[in-house]
């Protein structure tokens, strides 16, 4: 079963440049030529990627719903490390923190303390639900990193299409951090992975995501930026036929304006799928999306 496409193609066009129709190659045609008899193409990558030699904690609550659960995957013998908060993709609408092992693991052996996160999902559960959610997971996150071998104020957040709209939104709206307790001055910076920051959902199939009757000014986080918000890493597959690259030039200039550092880098020769997919260690050769997480959070970490 491929992957889903993190925001569904349109059923007519856009008022607004935002999304294009999805296509793009499935996660099972690039993991190394493995063919796993019904596993899905992440289980696949999965059982590429152990996590021995790992300090691995499963399903740490940091709410009251069932989906208020994340992984955390911490190196052994660590102290202060930087601790990175990721957040799945799936149209606000499908995906788990289970499908993204790769990802906990890939972070983790880079020296990371590593939080892979559910969140509750539409339409049972619309904006802003999911970004409060992240919110509290790094509260949880930041609260318990000493015991994983992280620094509470070595934070990073990021996240892969709807999840990249979720790790922007949530640090970038001055609103969601300050109820939920965190101290934006804990967050070092924010990487989001050819995340839909500014379309017209309303044009969309993901319209289910957001509550009825709201617009776009409403709950875009290119129009949320707070001036204080920390560096941001905006990377874009250049293949990418899911989410349009207006994303990402709309969300950089509007951090721009806001005088927030940022840095758009369009990744060649990956689409919505492998851009994400590269951040498996044995899928570097796909392209430079791990290097430049983590190039990225070395630039910005405390020392």
């Amino acid at each position: 079963m491929p992957l889903r496409a993190s925001v569904p193609s349109p059923t007519r066009a856009p008022r607004t440049p935002a999304l294009t129709r999805a296509a793009g190659l499935g996660l099972a045609s690039v993991a190394l030529g493995v063919t796993l008899a019904a596993c899905s193409p992440q289980a696949a990558l999965n059982t590429l990627t152990p996590t021995r030699g790992l300090n691995v904690t499963q399903n740490v609550r940091y709410g009251p719903d069932p989906r208020n659960v994340l992984d955390v995957y911490a190196p052994q013998d660590v102290t202060g490390a930087p601790v990175v908060l990721f957040i799945h993709g799936g149209s606000w609408q499908g995906g788990d923190k289970e499908g993204h092992k790769f990802v906990g693991e890939s972070l983790a052996r880079a020296g990371y303390v590593t939080g892979v996160m559910n969140y509750r999902l539409a339409p049972q559960n619309r904006y802003p639900s999911y970004v409060q959610d992240a919110a509290a997971a790094l509260k949880v996150l930041r609260e318990r990193a000493r015991s994983y071998g992280g620094s509470p104020d070595n934070l990073f957040v990021t996240g892969h299409s709807a999840g990249g709209f979720n790790a922007v939104e949530v640090v970038d709206n001055a609103r969601w951090l300050r109820e939920a307790g965190v101290p934006i001055s804990a967050v070092r910076g924010v990487i989001g992975v050819a995340g839909p920051y500014s379309y017209d959902f309303r044009d969309f199939p993901s319209a289910v995501a957001f509550p009825a009757g709201a617009t776009p000014d409403e709950v875009m986080p290119d129009r949320h930026v707070r001036p204080d918000a920390p560096p941001h890493l905006l990377l874009v597959a250049a293949n990418d036929t899911t989410v349009a690259p207006a994303n990402a030039a709309n969300m950089e200039a509007a951090l721009q304006r806001a005088g927030v550092p940022v840095k758009r880098t369009v990744l060649p020769g990956v689409n919505h799928i492998t851009v994400m997919a590269a951040v498996a260690r044995p899928l570097t050769f796909l392209g430079s999306t791990r290097q430049q997480m983590t190039y990225f959070i070395e630039a910005h970490r405390l020392k």
